[in-house]
């Protein structure tokens, strides 16, 4: 019988990886029901994805997914045929360390049981039941290398699922020469001079999007490379924030940043992020402003290069002072009960200069 974990102990030194590596290869099992474990585990290594590894014949067959299962329909992920793993890695999370095959963070994401529908060597159907994840998936190879294969979920998406909108156009504020004067209505927050961008994060990579002229958008991903860690630290939520793109010097003055240069790392570019408009399948593009940042706030944003600045209701004088002390141009007044309005100058918000 063939050494199915031959590979798998090739490339790794049990006396350094606290990973499991069985001495003897596994006893081939047959259920002869189309049952079987899974577990799903999120993996920082050099680019973070997602490892897919079902049981099947004594071991855990394995695939790598960059982007992870897909959600919906209609969509393929690649996935990467890799090495067949011991049974003992579905329990397995730790740190492997750097310098050793799959060097990084290992968590589990989630595990559970599934059905096998079909099991070929070019093509895997099952239906996986775990605790954040269920459906049907096949898995096929797409005629490349025995690694090269896709996933697509066949069943329909969760119920109430809004795909992720390819585009949303930033909702602008109406000028004003003061603070409105029902000032309990409205939320308010200090205005920062930088660059409007939109943050798409899905499958822990980020796509950001500035305005540009005639209601367009301009990608500038690649003119933040120091925001890319946030997608990868927000994994698995997938979402779509509003916010602005700051460099906040040692002094603690906010400046719009500087203009990218290729491989300068930037340690006072900061994204200030003040909205939330589409979260893990649910777009909240019409949810009141105040409900929008109790949201925004529960996902507790906070790293080395972004952060969700905070809201004030009703406190607009002290607001409009606030800016003053801290020489910004400005507050912007947002209606509580006001819906994002995509691409509109709305006067349910208002901006106020300080001076």
């Amino acid at each position: 019988m063939a050494d199915r974990l031959r590979e798998y102990r090739r490339k790794r030194d049990a006396g350094r990886t606290p990973e499991p590596v069985p001495e003897r290869s596994p006893r081939r099992r047959e259920r002869g029901d189309g049952r079987g474990r899974f577990v799903i585990q999120q993996h920082h290594a050099r680019s973070l994805h997602w490892d897919l590894r079902l049981e099947r014949d004594g071991v855990l067959v394995s695939w790598a997914v960059p982007r992870g299962l897909p959600r919906e329909p209609g969509r393929n992920h690649l996935a990467v045929h890799t090495e067949d793993h011991p049974i003992e890695y579905l329990d397995f999370h730790g740190d492997i360390p750097a310098g050793e095959y799959g060097g990084g963070r290992m968590t589990i994401h989630d595990r559970g049981t599934y059905r096998c529908e079909k099991w070929r060597d070019d093509e895997v159907v099952v239906r996986l039941s775990g605790e954040r994840t269920t459906g049907r998936y096949v898995l096929f190879a797409t005629g490349g290398t025995d690694r090269d294969w896709m996933v697509r979920r066949t069943d329909p998406a969760p119920p109430g699922w809004v795909s992720m909108p390819e585009r949303i156009a930033p909702m602008r504020p109406t000028t004003a020469a003061k603070l409105p004067t029902d000032a309990g209505a409205w939320g308010y927050e200090l205005r920062w001079d930088g660059v409007r961008a939109l943050a798409y994060v899905s499958g822990g990579r980020l796509r950001l999007a500035a305005p540009a002229d005639r209601d367009g958008e301009r990608d500038v991903t690649g003119a933040y490379p120091w925001l890319r860690d946030m997608a990868e630290a927000l994994a698995p939520t997938e979402v779509v924030l509003d916010g602005i793109l700051v460099d906040i010097d040692a002094a603690g003055r906010v400046r719009p940043p500087r203009p990218a240069r290729a491989g300068r790392t930037d340690p006072t570019g900061q994204y200030l992020v003040v909205d939330l408009l589409w979260l893990d399948g649910v777009s909240s593009v019409d949810v009141p402003y105040a409900q929008r940042r109790e949201l925004l706030d529960g996902l507790a944003l906070g790293g080395p290069h972004w952060q969700t600045t905070p809201w004030f209701p009703g406190a607009g004088a002290e607001t409009l002072a606030t800016a003053r002390t801290q020489e910004l141009p400005g507050v912007l007044a947002k209606r509580l009960d006001a819906a994002y309005e995509p691409g509109r100058r709305s006067p349910q918000w208002l901006s106020i200069d300080t001076h």
